[in-house]
C-alpha cells in the first residue's frame, strides 16, 4: 500500500490550463516608429549592399583596365626592332612612376615572359615555382583568389614575349576615406527618415490619443468634455467631429434618461396617490352613497391609465429585447383599417369626432401582422383625439393610397397640431411636450413603440405634416 501511494505521489499531475497572458499594448508612435525604422534601416541597407558591390565591381574593372595600359606600355619598351625582348635598365623606375599614378602600389606582381615562359623580369623578385603559379591560369584552391592580365609582345606581326599583371581580387575597391563618407551619408539618410516618421506619426496619434482621453471621461460618465484637435488631415478632422457629435448626443441622452426616469416615476406615483386618496375616502366614511360610487369609478379609471402605461413599458422593454414576434400574412388592408376604426369608435360614441375616409376602389394587400398594424392605427388615433382643438370637434380622416410601390395609410386630424421645436423629438422614447403633460398622463412611449413596430414589418411610420390645421401621420408597408 504504501509503494503503491509514493508510485502516485511521484507520478505527474495534470497541470491546470494557464489562462493566456494579456498582450501588452504599444502606443502608436513607438509602435509605427519603430516598425518604419526597421523597415527603412532594411532598405537602406539593401540599397547600400548594392551599392558597394556596383562599386567594387567597377573598380575592378576599371583596375583591369588600368592593368591592361600599364602591361601595353610595358610591352612598348621592352621589344627591340630586331625581334627580340631587351629589358631597360630605368624600368623599375619607370614602373615605379606609373603605379604610383595609377595607384597600384598593393599587391600587383609584374612578369616579363618570352613566349616559352621563361622570365625575363620580375617584380618583385620571384622563385620559378612562384613563376610558373603566376602563369597558371587556374590557381590551387588553397591560393587566394587573383586576376592576371596578359598583354602579348607583338613584332611584325608575330609574339616575341608577353608581359603579366597579377593582383588579387579581394584588394579593397574602395579607401577607408571613401567608406566613411559612405557611412556617413547613411547615417544622415536613416536619421532623417526616422526623424520624419517619428515627427508624422507623432502627429497622428495626438489627436487620437486625445480622443481616447475624452472617451476614457465618457465612460466615467463626465460628459462635458472639450476637445480641442488642430489638424488639417480630414480624416482626423472627421473622427473629432463625429467624436463630438456623439459625446453631445450621449450627453442628451444621459439627461433624457433621468428626465425621463422622474417623468415615469411621477406619471405612475400620481395615479396611485389618487387612488389610494378616493379609496381611503370610501373606506372613512367621507363620502356615500352615489358620490361613493363616484369615487370608485374615478379610481377605477386611474388604475386603468396605470395600467395601460405599465403595458406600453412592457411592452417596448420587450420589442426592445426581441421577444416580440412579428408575423408576416398577407392582409386586406382596407378591411383590416375599417375594422379597426370601427371597434375603436365604439367606446367614443358620446364623443363628437367624425370620422371619413379615402379608400382607393380595388382591393389593397400588404404583408403584415394584424395586431401590430391594429396597435399603431389605434395609438394615433388616440394621439389625434388627444390633440383636439378645443374650439372646434374632432374630425379624423383616414386614407389608403399606393405611391412609390408603397401603401400608406394616413391618418389626420384637425387638432391644435405639434409645435415646431417638437416635432424632431416626437419618435424619441419618454419624450412628451410640455403641452401634452399638462392635458394627459403618460410615458412618452406611444409612436416610438409604433415606429418600431413599423419597421419590424419592413415599413416606416413618419410624421407627414403638423400646424395650427392639423397633424397628418404617414404609416407606409410594403404592397
Amino acid at each position: 500500500m504504501d509503494r503503491r501511494m509514493n508510485h502516485l505521489s511521484k507520478m505527474p499531475w495534470p497541470r491546470k490550463d494557464k489562462k493566456p497572458r494579456k498582450r501588452r499594448a504599444t502606443s502608436i508612435l513607438t509602435y509605427w516608429t519603430l516598425r518604419y525604422f526597421l523597415i527603412l534601416f532594411a532598405a537602406l541597407a539593401i540599397i547600400a549592399g548594392g551599392a558597394l558591390y556596383g562599386i567594387r565591381e567597377t573598380a575592378m574593372e576599371n583596375r583591369s583596365r588600368t592593368a591592361a595600359m600599364l602591361g601595353q606600355e610595358v610591352a612598348d619598351r621592352v621589344k627591340n626592332s630586331d625581334g627580340t625582348v631587351h629589358i631597360p635598365d630605368n624600368l623599375n623606375a619607370i614602373l615605379d612612376e606609373r603605379m604610383g599614378l595609377f595607384n597600384m602600389n598593393l599587391d600587383v606582381c609584374l612578369l616579363v615572359a618570352d613566349p616559352a615562359g621563361n622570365a625575363l623580369f620580375t617584380r618583385p623578385q620571384m622563385t620559378e615555382r612562384q613563376v610558373e603559379e603566376k602563369l597558371d591560369p587556374n590557381p590551387r584552391s588553397g591560393e587566394p583568389e587573383y586576376q592576371l592580365v596578359r598583354t602579348p609582345i607583338m613584332e611584325n606581326g608575330e609574339e616575341i614575349g608577353g608581359v603579366y599583371i597579377s593582383q588579387f581580387r579581394k584588394t579593397p575597391a574602395y579607401s577607408s576615406h571613401e567608406l566613411m563618407i559612405f557611412a556617413g551619408l547613411f547615417g544622415v539618410l536613416a536619421l532623417s527618415g526616422w526623424f520624419t516618421i517619428y515627427l508624422l506619426s507623432r502627429k497622428l496619434s495626438r489627436p487620437i490619443r486625445r480622443v481616447a482621453e475624452s472617451a476614457r471621461q465618457i465612460r466615467n460618465g463626465h460628459y462635458d468634455v472639450e476637445l480641442e484637435v488642430k489638424t488639417g488631415e480630414r480624416e482626423l478632422l472627421e473622427l473629432v467631429d463625429s467624436f463630438r457629435g456623439m459625446a453631445g448626443r450621449l450627453h442628451q441622452l444621459e439627461e433624457w434618461r433621468e428626465l425621463s426616469l422622474a417623468g415615469v416615476t411621477h406619471e405612475l406615483k400620481t395615479p396611485v396617490t389618487s387612488i389610494k386618496g378616493l379609496v381611503m375616502a370610501v373606506r372613512d366614511d367621507v363620502v356615500s352613497g352615489e358620490e361613493a360610487k363616484e369615487f370608485l369609478d374615478i379610481a377605477l379609471q386611474e388604475s386603468n391609465r396605470m395600467e395601460r402605461m405599465v403595458a406600453d413599458l412592457l411592452d417596448y422593454n420587450a420589442f426592445s429585447s426581441g421577444n416580440v414576434e412579428v408575423r408576416r400574412d398577407r392582409l386586406d388592408l382596407k378591411l383590416l383599417v375599417s375594422e379597426i376604426v370601427y371597434q375603436w369608435k365604439l367606446p367614443h360614441e358620446c364623443d363628437s369626432i367624425e370620422i371619413d375616409y379615402a379608400f382607393p376602389d380595388e382591393m389593397v394587400y400588404t404583408t403584415g401582422d394584424a395586431l401590430r398594424i391594429q396597435q399603431i392605427v389605434v395609438n394615433l388615433l388616440n394621439n389625434g383625439m388627444q390633440a383636439a382643438h378645443p374650439d372646434r370637434p374632432l374630425r379624423l380622416h383616414i386614407a389608403i393610397s399606393e405611391s412609390n410601390g408603397r401603401i400608406d395609410v394616413e391618418v389626420a386630424d384637425n387638432g391644435a397640431g405639434i409645435e415646431e421645436s417638437d416635432r424632431d423629438y416626437i419618435f424619441d422614447r419618454f419624450f412628451r411636450s410640455e403641452k401634452k403633460k399638462r392635458q394627459t398622463r403618460g410615458l412618452g412611449l406611444g409612436l416610438t413603440y409604433s415606429r418600431l413596430l413599423a419597421r419590424a414589418q419592413g415599413g416606416e411610420l413618419q410624421l407627414r405634416s403638423s400646424g395650427p390645421s392639423g397633424t397628418t401621420f404617414s404609416l407606409q408597408l410594403p404592397i
